[in-house]
């Protein structure tokens, strides 16, 4: 066999070599020969074939070996996958190259380094298995790489014990899982150039959203130092979200910004037996993202671009999961991977399964992570703090067991797939852990900080990743449901149903449901759970002399340049979210309407609120925007609404002005919304009125010639027609949307709108709980209906049903 088969060039391989070069070569390959062109740089390198892979088990005669090693193996046994794993990889190790092999491969490695102008170069040796990253298995982290290694003598050590990673203990079990044959298998290693990303930042990018498999979006995840910190999960990596449809013209579509845990970064090593090193991260790095915005939208370009050229290869959508890195040098950004998404892109759109807790138990929190997918699960905590360990001393893990540990990865697969829940005191959730519990279906909760010490093994606790990003471990055993869904099996309805939306954090798994936008999305979510101070406080607290409350605040806006651009970026990037999920559909943003007994509990309200005695009917909405005592604070909500709207181009996004008890209230509220670039009409800028007092529909009339619509507030409006307090039990058998007053003030409504020639829709509770309720929205005209996500199926059917007789008759 001729030596030219045992090496290639990177530009040699394409999608169509996979036998010979491997998935992640053949990727490789296929980008630097179609993607340079459009400036993704791609470092180079070269291949050592399949069958040179092949050449040395033949040579050494390893073969029979390896099979019997195979064939000894309990599956079921851990201690007994793991005996046999160590003694094939010893058995490769153990074994010698042919001259022939080494010869050609050495002399590759001195064409590279001569290129560089370097006697020996820095490379990255990388394992690519002919399995690896096909369409139905991601195969992720099954083979090893091996970082910065320098010389000869070190680029035989790594590909040999690259060729022994074909049988890592995870590697075995996760083929035998996916039933693929160890002996049609063959790997091939690349030998490419290093990003120096120990000097600069490097990770992961997703061209989908990874728990909900939202499509418009790229998800990036990144850390400083090499990029297996990030893969490993050994750190909680900077996460950035942008949204794919407004990558293109002047917009900066960041839709979101979280800051990670950087604490430790991987460098080079400072001596030859040392290839990296893992150091802490500098205290002021730690507090900054890694990357800047123009990188950011330089990456998820790249990404948007790779998946198109990938799905266009292969005639349908293919989502990718790409490794990148920047070079600390150059600046320069780098693709050093890119993959198939083996998950989301095998689901079908049409079923839509959902996992939620049951209303109406306690729910004491333990501690709350990163959400590893969508599932719920309940079992009995299992500490362990080291795999070896627990299997040397022969602990058993039964399946069924809650996994609890510092950090996962793929090395635990065999105790993975037993596990009925994951949890973690460290990674992200793009790590390979994260990836393979995705993969074999296993709610992961990740980087929970103190899972190890806050969790007692044999304490039954149930891992809940079914409420958003944010993953949640209650205490004991509790209650919850799946409920599965075909959508093609929904009636088709004329009346527009949207969606009350509150969390950005579940409005990506929204988006697939039948809707026509959102009716409601409430500022007041974000406000407490992102941003989680008052925002007069944020503003005012360096003149307060309160140095407990200044302390809490300098920790909160950690890698922003200020309080301000804190509230305004988290509340933007909450509101977008919402607004990416289901543009171009219109989204309703609600401004905030908090109570000042809730604006008290905030950080910091104590110093800006007034004790009232009712507060439901004191200082709340319209009336606090134009207050002197709240005006700046509410420009820091129009500003933030400006940005979404303008930088980051969701003109989706139109807002709702709640609590407004009078006209001259609202042209109040619309100069000062002016004031700070807020104008109605301009780049089409709606705005609505919450029609939620009886002051709101006696004069609907007049309201109108300022607004572009209403949206009902059936809560409020049921309360202030009836003249009771809905927090009272004492009257809580009142309170009704369907009483005949309530339903008259509506009518009245929706008649007056009709005359005006605007929109009137609804958005409080009583259509997602009462469907004659909806039955009489629908028979009076509404505009719209908009419900909560849980209640959407009922709801089509109620419509459906209604719409059906008013056909009959």
């Amino acid at each position: 066999m001729s030596s030219s088969t045992y090496i290639l060039n990177l530009k040699q391989v394409g999608l169509d070599d996979i036998e010979i070069a491997g998935g992640k070569n053949a990727s490789l390959g296929e980008m630097i020969n179609n993607l340079s062109q459009l400036g993704i740089r791609i470092p180079g390198g070269f291949v050592i074939t399949v069958d040179a892979y092949r050449k040395f088990i033949e040579v050494n005669k390893l073969d029979q070996e390896i099979r019997r090693f195979i064939d000894s193996i309990d599956f079921n046994n851990v201690e007994s996958l793991r005996r046999a794993g160590l003694q094939i990889r010893q058995l490769i190790r153990n074994s010698k190259f042919p001259p022939e092999l080494s010869s050609v491969i050495i002399e590759q490695y001195r064409l590279l380094s001569s290129e560089y102008s370097q006697p020996d170069t820095d490379v990255a040796v990388r394992s690519s298995a002919t399995a690896e990253d096909l369409p139905d298995a991601s195969f992720a982290g099954q083979q090893e790489t091996y970082l910065n290694v320098r010389g000869p003598a070190a680029l035989m050590d790594s590909v040999r014990n690259c060729f022994a990673s074909l049988f890592t203990d995870r590697a075995i079990s996760y083929r035998h899982s996916f039933k693929y044959d160890h002996f049609r298998l063959g790997l091939s290693v690349c030998i490419q150039k290093m990003v120096r990303s120990d000097l600069g930042a490097s990770g992961v990018a997703f061209s989908l959203d990874t728990e909900s498999g939202f499509r418009d979006v790229v998800v990036i995840n990144g850390s400083y130092g090499l990029g297996e910190m990030v893969v490993q999960g050994a750190v909680s990596p900077d996460e950035f979200i942008v949204f794919k449809p407004r990558l293109k013209g002047q917009y900066k579509p960041i839709i979101e910004k979280k800051l990670g845990v950087k604490d430790k970064m991987m460098v080079y090593g400072d001596d030859p037996d040392e290839r990296v090193k893992v150091i802490s991260t500098d205290r002021s790095a730690q507090y900054r993202f890694c990357l800047s915005d123009d990188k950011v939208m330089e990456l998820a370009r790249w990404v948007v671009q790779i998946e198109e050229y990938y799905s266009n290869r292969k005639g349908k959508w293919c989502p990718m999961d790409v490794e990148w890195a920047v070079d600390g040098l150059s600046g320069l950004l780098f693709i050093v991977q890119a993959r198939p998404e083996t998950i989301h892109s095998r689901k079908s759109p049409n079923t839509i399964i959902s996992y939620s807790m049951k209303p109406g138990q306690a729910k004491p929190v333990l501690l709350k992570g990163i959400a590893v997918g969508d599932k719920i699960a309940c079992g009995q905590v299992n500490i362990m703090h080291s795999l070896d360990i627990r299997v040397a001393d022969a602990h058993g893990f039964n399946a069924g067991d809650v996994l609890v540990t510092d950090m996962t990865d793929p090395d635990w697969e065999p105790i993975m797939k037993k596990a009925s829940a994951i949890i973690t005191n460290k990674g992200g959730r793009t790590c390979h852990a994260a990836i393979v519990a995705r993969e074999m279906g296993v709610p992961a909760i990740v980087g929970c900080g103190k899972a190890t010490e806050l969790l007692i093994s044999g304490q039954t606790v149930t891992a809940s990743c079914g409420e958003g990003d944010e993953g949640i471990i209650y205490e004991g055993a509790l209650e919850y449901e799946k409920l599965e869904t075909r959508l093609d099996e929904l009636p088709r309805i004329d009346t527009p149903l949207m969606l009350n939306v509150g969390s950005p954090a579940m409005a990506f798994n929204y988006a697939h449901l039948p809707n026509k936008g959102v009716g409601l999305a409430r500022e007041e979510f974000i406000i407490n759970n992102y941003i989680q101070a008052h925002p007069m406080a944020l503003l005012k607290h360096q003149s307060l002399g309160d140095k407990e409350l200044s302390l809490a605040i300098t920790g909160m806006i950690r890698g922003y340049s200020n309080e301000e651009e804190y509230f305004i970026s988290k509340l933007g990037f909450g509101i977008a979210r919402i607004a990416a999920a289901f543009y171009p559909n219109k989204v309703i943003v609600r401004f905030s309407d908090f109570k000042s007994n809730e604006y008290f509990n905030l950080l910091g309200g104590k110093y800006f609120e007034p004790k009232e005695e009712n507060p439901m009917i004191g200082w709340r909405g319209a009336s606090r925007y134009y207050s002197p005592d709240y005006k700046e604070a509410f420009g820091l909500e129009c500003r933030a609404i400006k940005r979404v709207r303008e930088e980051m181009g969701l003109e989706n996004v139109v807002v709702m002005i709640p609590f407004c008890r009078t006209v001259t209230e609202l042209l109040k509220v619309k100069e000062v919304m002016k004031e700070f670039g807020l104008v109605q009409g301009e780049k089409g800028l709606e705005i609505y009125l919450m029609a939620e007092l009886p002051s709101n529909i006696i004069m609907a009339k007049e309201f109108a010639k300022h607004i572009d619509g209403f949206s009902i507030g059936s809560n409020d409006l049921t309360q202030l027609t009836l003249g009771l307090d809905r927090d009272s039990s004492l009257v809580a058998h009142i309170y009704d949307e369907r009483n005949e007053a309530v339903k008259t003030m509506i009518s009245m409504l929706i008649e007056t709108a009709k005359q005006a020639k605007v929109k009137v829709g609804i958005c409080g509770q009583g259509p997602s709980d009462f469907p004659d309720f909806t039955k009489f929205l629908v028979e009076n005209g509404i505009d719209s209906i908009s419900v909560t996500p849980d209640s959407v199926i009922k709801t089509v059917n109620a419509i459906h049903a209604v719409e059906r007789r008013s056909v009959a008759f």
